[in-house]
Parts: structure tokens; sequence; C-alpha cells
């Protein structure tokens, strides 16, 4: 509590009791703060409240606050004035209802803050309504005035304290008409299926393990240019990315975040987006190492004009060869065939 600047005085009202207390932000902002420079020579840019009747800069402690009239007549209106709205709600946090939390339309809720104990006899009290909160499964809905005007909150329990969250008034949420498709559309039991497992997947992680990533990526740059270092590198977008039916989409999403290899079996029928694909694949496959099979230029025969005479040449040179063989061979045979005829006919 000692680093929480408190931003509200005033007590909750539980019925007859009071417990009084301090509102205090529950949030903060981690953004990058930036301030505005002139573009030529980088001098700061302030913004200055000058009076319009006597044309001079004035203070923060000379200004106050006033209502416009129709006519442009303003009327001053003090702290003092606003002290004496005829409310109970001007210092109070006045209790109205419980609630069950889920009926509070998330819609509705704004800023949050911290209700803690104003002083030593408010820690009995306190500690009573948030045990009655949580005895109860409810939150507590009430009324406050803030920063010049009444609004609506919800007062929960966040630990040991009591948190009081902004709500708008109903009549401020506006109603989602002409937000859902206008065409009429047909899901497909499947398509329920994938995406009950998509988000069996993705509910692995908790809020705990997010991080606000754009703001790591400006502290870099701001820290490349306070080092005079190069800025970092924008990824290169995807390119080519293929566009898939949803169905195809579904699968490959679940099966990325089970880490799952592309092609696992999942006894379902294969995909119209792979089987586009595949064949592809495989015949990029097959031509290789059909190539791979081929005999290089450098073995094949011979294919020249000149190479072919060469070749018939050849052939005929060992045509002869073989017929002169075969008639050396054949000679004396015939010889003894012929003397062999001579003898009988004499």
């Amino acid at each position: 509590m000692l680093h929480m600047r408190s931003i509200w005085n005033g007590v909750i009202s539980f019925g007859l009791v009071r417990i009084p207390v301090k509102l205090v932000n529950a949030t903060e902002s981690h953004a990058v703060p930036f301030r505005e420079i002139h573009t030529e020579d980088g001098g700061r840019i302030r913004h200055r409240k000058f009076c319009e009747l006597e044309d001079r800069e004035v203070t923060p402690q000379e200004i106050s606050r006033g209502y416009e009239e129709a006519d442009g007549t303003i009327i001053p209106i003090t702290d003092e004035d606003l002290t004496h709205l005829p409310i109970p709600t001007a210092r109070t946090i006045e209790i109205v209802t419980f609630v069950p939390e889920d009926s509070i339309d998330p819609l509705q809720m704004s800023a949050a803050y911290y209700l803690a104990a104003g002083r030593a006899p408010a820690a009995r009290p306190y500690t009573l309504l948030r045990e009655a909160l949580k005895r109860g499964n409810r939150v507590a809905i009430a009324k406050f005035a803030l920063r010049g005007r009444e609004r609506l909150g919800m007062l929960r329990v966040v630990g040991d304290a009591i948190a009081l969250h902004g709500l708008l008034w109903p009549d401020e949420v506006r109603a989602p008409e002409g937000i859902a498709p206008a065409a009429d559309v047909t899901l497909h039991d499947k398509e329920l299926d994938l995406a009950d497992d998509l988000v069996d997947a993705l509910s692995g992680a908790g809020l705990e393990d997010l991080r606000d990533e754009y703001r790591e990526a400006v502290e870099q740059v701001v820290a490349a240019k306070i080092s005079g270092e190069a800025l970092p590198e924008v990824p290169e977008p995807e390119r080519g990315v293929e566009v898939l039916d949803l169905t195809t989409a579904l699968e490959r999403s679940v099966r990325a975040l089970r880490g799952e290899p592309e092609e696992a079996a999942t006894g379902r029928s294969p995909r119209r987006g792979t089987s586009r694909s595949s064949p592809k694949e495989t015949g990029g496959r097959k031509s290789t190492s059909t190539a791979e099979k081929k005999t290089p230029p450098s073995a094949r025969k011979p294919t020249s004009r000149t190479s072919r005479t060469e070749q018939r040449t050849t052939a005929k040179s060992t045509a002869k060869d073989t017929a002169g063989k075969t008639s050396a061979e054949k000679s004396p045979a015939k010889a003894k065939k012929t003397a062999a005829s001579r003898k009988r006919s004499a």
C-alpha cells in the first residue's frame, strides 16, 4: 500500500454498516512512453494552457471547472459546490444489490480499483464484507461518484482484498445488431469436432504465460537508436501461403499444436489439400530417380551418321571373315566327297 496512491476516499455503505476505504488503481500501463517533438529540429512540443481573456499562460493552481450554458456563459463550479450534491453517493460506495458474478456481462466492465481499509477500525467490517461475498459466491453491485459523475460498480473478492470494477450503465452498452454474418451457415459435425480438438490443444497456456511482444519490439528499436546500432530487421512476410479449406486448416492446426508430423495418420480421410500436392511431390521423386538410372551421354552408343557407317563396315568385314572361315572349313569335306564319287564311277 505504500507505493499505491489513493485517488478517492470515502466509505462503503453496507446496510447500516459503514466501512471507511481508500480507492487505488488496480492496474498500470507498461506502454513505452513517447513525447511529441518538432520533426525539423527535434525540439520538445509542449501543450500550454492560456487564458483567453488575459492571453497568458496559467498554472494548474489557477485552473478550476465551470459549466457552459447554451448562450456560452460559463458558471464556475468549485470543489466546495460539489460537496453539496444531494445524493448519498458523493463520498459513498452504496451497495444496492447482490447478484451472481456470471450475471454481469463483461462488456459492462471498465476500470478496476482496489478498496483498502481506511483506518484501523475499518478492518473488522471490511473483513466481514469480504467473507460475506465469499460465502455467498456473489458480487455486490454499488453506486459511487467519481470524477464528476455517478457510476455503477461491482465489488468482488480478489485474494484477501475487495476489488471494485467500474461498470457501464446498461444503456451504455450497444446491442450487437447487424454484426453477425447475414448468410445462413451450416457447419458439419467433422468441422465442429476438429474445432473442439483445436480448442483443447490451445488450452494449455495460461494468462501468466503471455507477454506484450509489441512493447518488447518497441524497446529493442529504442535501445538500438540509443546505442547507435543497426535497427532490428523486420521478418519477411510469408509468401505463397496456401489457401486451405476450413476442414484442412483445422486438421493442420491441431497437428501442429500437438507436434504431430504433417503426414501422420489420424484415421480420417485424406485431405483434399494434401491430395493435390502429393502427386506432384511423388511425380518429382519418380522423375528424379528415373533420371538417375538413365545412362550418361558419354556412356551411350554413338548415334552419329559416321558412327553408324563405321558399325556397318565393321559388321560386313566380320561377316566376310566368318564366311571365309566357314568355306575353308567346308572345302576338305567337299574334296573327299568328290573323290569318293569318282571311285564309284570307275
